[in-house]
């Protein structure tokens, strides 16, 4: 009989899929295996790795005022990739230089008479890697220190931040985008979902509990920030976002919402639980009965997946439900 194993380092509805091995084919398990499922269906913290607007990031001004910005204007420690901490205003003055960032943007300055003018090359990558509320601050900045060595050590300079100003614990990390060999550091989803994996084992290193699977793996679909949408549309400030919602009221009063998006992710849905299914009569299989009830019970308890616009009008709706509440008189 052949057997296949679930492949490390690969994207958990990956694994899931696989959990479809076909007839004569038999999967199994290994320790990490089932300490990542164990930790999925127990809802361990996820990890979050951000990489930040690129506003900011192609010239050295604007890095300089990034750093001020992460540095509370010279109020917060700044450490950098050789171990110093810098304190101070002067911070991202002394940090540009040590780069050579003003030298690298006058390098890339596009020629005046050019006609094929290209968008400026990003000088550096700004990052946050962040927690949940009660994650110990020290052991998330030890994980992102041991995580950037690790992975920009002896190629990129980087420098970061540690901010405890917010009930969830985050480090700015800001990486120089060209090496020290000249090769371009160029950030992909694949590369995001390294990055989550690896902070998230330094995490674990530390005795934090901390995990990085996919939204869809977890039976999550992304659902957008509602309340900073509704104030974004009451200030006036998003027209866009604006937009969007009277096109939800439109299609709601209409009868006739827009499912488009819907069957692809009911599609996805569908493959995550097949997976998840598989893996719960493996581990059932090898006498690990209670680890797939718990799968069972996680996959029983999935959110239908929603579109943005089916989370906008279920928000909706349940706005208009508490409003009409409120007014409601009293029954005597």
């Amino acid at each position: 009989m052949k057997t296949f194993r679930l492949e490390r380092g690969k994207p958990w509805l990956d694994i899931g899929s696989r959990g479809r091995a076909g007839s004569g084919r038999r999967m199994y398990l290994s320790p990490g295996d089932i300490a990542l499922i164990g930790r999925t269906v127990g809802r361990t913290p996820e990890v979050m790795v951000k990489v930040t607007s690129g506003r900011g990031s192609t010239s050295s001004r604007g890095v300089a005022a990034h750093f001020s910005y992460i540095g509370r204007g010279g109020d917060l420690e700044i450490e950098t990739d050789d171990g110093e901490r810098l304190v101070g205003k002067e911070a991202a003055r002394q940090l540009i230089q040590d780069w050579d960032l003003d030298m690298d943007e006058d390098r890339k300055r596009p020629d005046l008479f050019a006609i094929n003018r290209r968008k400026p090359a990003k000088l550096v990558h700004k990052i946050i890697f962040s927690m949940p509320a009660g994650t110990p601050p020290k052991k998330v900045l030890a994980a992102v220190r041991d995580f950037a060595g690790e992975e920009f050590g002896r190629k990129h300079r980087y420098a970061m931040v540690l901010h405890t100003d917010e009930p969830h614990p985050h480090v700015h990390v800001v990486v120089k985008a060209v090496s020290q060999d000249g090769v371009r550091l160029n950030i992909s989803r694949e590369t995001l979902g390294h990055w989550r994996r690896e902070f998230a084992r330094q995490l674990r290193a530390r005795g934090v509990a901390a995990n990085a699977t996919t939204r869809s793996a977890r039976g999550q679909s992304r659902a957008p920030k509602l309340d900073a949408i509704f104030r974004a549309v009451q200030r006036g400030a998003s027209s866009h976002m604006a937009t969007r919602v009277r096109d939800v009221v439109r299609e709601l009063k209409a009868g006739s919402l827009d499912q488009s998006g819907a069957a692809r992710l009911q599609r996805t849905r569908q493959e995550v639980v097949r997976g998840w299914l598989a893996v719960r009569d493996l581990l059932a299989a090898e006498g690990n009965h209670q680890l797939a009830d718990q799968v069972s019970r996680f996959v029983s308890q999935m959110p239908p997946p929603r579109t943005e616009k089916q989370w906008l009008a279920a928000d909706l709706m349940e706005r208009v439900r508490e409003s009409r509440t409120k007014e409601k008189p009293l029954v005597r």
